[in-house]
């Protein structure tokens, strides 16, 4: 289990990577494929938006992974007497 546990951390690593890319690559695109204007304003705004949103919660996911790749997951407390 704990080998299971050490390869999803490094999952959670990589799959946090791949969707700060993808998205980055796509609001470029998006953004890029607006005409001039007010609608280029508002793709702007809706993508800023969208990735100060995401890219925090895949910053956590990749710090999961970390300790997860780590072994900081192998033994988990079963009660309170244990922490």
């Amino acid at each position: 289990m704990n080998r299971i546990k050490r390869f999803g951390g490094y999952f959670w690593m990589f799959c946090a990577i791949v969707i700060v890319v993808l998205m980055a690559w796509q609001a470029r695109e998006k953004i890029s494929a607006t005409m001039e204007g007010i609608s280029r304003t508002n793709a702007i705004l809706q993508w800023s938006i969208i990735l100060s949103i995401f890219i925090p919660i895949c910053c956590g996911f990749f710090i999961f992974g970390y300790y997860a790749s780590r072994g900081e997951y192998d033994h988990l407390p079963e009660s309170s007497d244990d922490i």
